[in-house]
């Protein structure tokens, strides 16, 4: 698994690159110096954050992998979960009139108390979000935003393109190394 996710990485990284290096050729070619300085710094920036969210989901990922930790339910099957996420239609609920409401309100109270993580546990599943590699990548694209607005470089139709370009990128050649992936596995 892991050669794989250098060579899908790889493949990510170079065609960021080529696309980058064709969009500098366009913006010279047929438009001025403040779109060119719009398209890089937008390319560039929104590259970094997808790059930097792409390593720490993996770190995050290793990390649970190595642990054995596993947070998904697989009791029930994908059909059951898209159209009950929240399980209102999973138990039968038997009505005891009997039952005391203040002994029901307790009973809720201790489930949901177990079903709590630490605040360790928490943590560890921040660290992807809070990552130094994603949270850097967020500076720069907040600072190059505004480089460009306080010095008069900012087109805005441009830098909105640009910003676009790299997770549009990166989700189709993601999609289609799954694909590739899930015939591989067929045959």
């Amino acid at each position: 698994m892991r050669m794989r996710m250098t060579s899908i990485s790889k493949k990510i990284l170079k065609i960021l690159l080529v696309l980058n290096v064709l969009l500098i050729a366009a913006t010279i070619i047929f438009f001025d110096i403040k779109i060119l300085y719009s398209t890089q710094i937008g390319f560039i920036t929104s590259a970094l954050v997808m790059i930097g969210s792409l390593v720490s989901y993996r770190r995050m990922v290793e990390t649970r992998a190595q642990n054995e930790i596993i947070t998904m339910d697989d009791s029930k099957d994908v059909i059951d979960r898209l159209e009950d996420p929240h399980d209102l239609h999973g138990e039968e609920i038997v009505e005891d009139e009997s039952a005391d409401l203040k002994e029901a309100i307790k009973a809720e109270k201790q489930k949901l108390k177990a079903n709590r993580r630490p605040l360790f546990e928490v943590l560890k599943d921040t660290k992807a979000a809070l990552s130094i590699y994603r949270l850097g990548a967020y500076v720069v694209l907040i600072l190059g935003f505004l480089y460009l607005n306080r010095h008069g470089l900012l087109h805005v139709p441009s830098y909105i393109f640009a910003l676009g370009l790299p997770p549009l990128i990166i989700v189709v050649m993601l999609l289609q190394d799954k694909v590739n992936h899930s015939e591989d596995t067929i045959k």
